[in-house]
């Protein structure tokens, strides 16, 4: 049996991490990103899935600038809907799975308490609607699939919240940061150390669970709570610090709507798997470690 497992994004926050993830000796991670495969020729996604006998296929890759979908519609919902779909497509004709990886954006943020997977769907946006489209794609495909949906993901690579409040941390004394919208963060290595087990598992057994799932890092902040937690840890390390106040969304005006809950249930994920994520603040240390260095004696 094939041991060759498809990722797309592989320059990615996500991509990377399941690059540098300790996979099962025999098991070849092929990570493919934008220069190796156009994710608008549904075409070119058939062919690579049929090139060579994989195991399975984890699509990673996204259309991720939620902002700038607003006005670029078309390539938003081709690379996050019609991809998807040609991929369930291919996996469907190959017998084997697909993970495909989805967020916390296809809900629309007006609930107390964390979101379960079959709650009401509701984007507010064009990419939580694209998205929302990928897993329609998917779901209706006939391949084996596991849909993860995610949210805030962070990372000691690519460009991310983390990142942003170290760099701006280290030219301002005080930054300004949104305090109404809540969520779990999620180390996109801890992501991907759970797609991993979902993945082999889907290979390796064909009772596996298939569906929808919820994975992000355990606890509940806001952007505010979080940047000023960035900088605690950062200050322990010597690294950036800087006074958060924080502000609402409304003092924030973006062009795309951002969901004001986020929060994520891990139950369906922890019963059908038995994946229980760590605390975000954990996980924030491990990203900072890799980041700044160890805490200063």
């Amino acid at each position: 049996m094939s041991r060759a497992i498809l990722v797309t994004g592989g320059n990615g926050q996500l991509g990377t991490e399941l690059q540098r993830c300790a996979w099962p000796e025999g098991y070849e991670i092929v990570a493919i990103d934008v220069a190796d495969l156009d994710l608008t020729d549904t075409a070119a996604i058939a062919a690579k899935v049929a090139e060579r006998e994989w195991a399975a296929v984890i699509n990673g890759a996204a259309y991720t600038a939620v902002d700038k979908a607003e006005s670029d519609i078309v390539a938003a919902w081709a690379v996050n809907a019609m991809a998807p779909a040609a991929f369930g497509e291919a996996c469907a004709k190959a017998n084997i799975p697909l993970v495909q990886v989805s967020t916390d954006y296809v809900f629309a943020g007006d609930k107390q308490g964390a979101w379960e997977v079959d709650d009401p769907v509701a984007p507010l946006g064009v990419y939580g609607a694209s998205k929302l489209g990928g897993e329609l794609a998917v779901r209706t495909s006939g391949a084996r699939h596991v849909i993860v949906r995610t949210a805030w993901v962070v990372s000691a690579h690519g460009s991310n919240f983390v990142k942003t409040m170290l760099r701006v941390g280290a030219e301002r004394d005080t930054l300004t940061v949104v305090d109404d919208q809540r969520g779990s963060p999620t180390s996109a290595a801890d992501l991907a150390g759970a797609l991993m087990a979902i993945t082999l598992r889907l290979i390796e057994d064909p009772a596996a669970p298939t569906g929808t799932f919820h994975f992000s890092n355990a606890g509940d902040t806001s952007w505010a709570g979080f940047a000023a937690e960035i900088f605690r840890q950062a200050a322990d390390r010597g690294g950036a610090t800087a006074n958060v106040t924080p502000i609402t969304t409304d003092q924030y005006p973006t062009p795309a709507r951002r969901p004001a809950n986020s929060l994520l249930s891990q139950a369906a994920i922890g019963g059908a798997y038995g994946i229980a994520p760590r605390p975000w603040q954990d996980a924030l240390s491990d990203i900072l470690d890799e980041l700044i260095g160890a805490t200063k004696a």
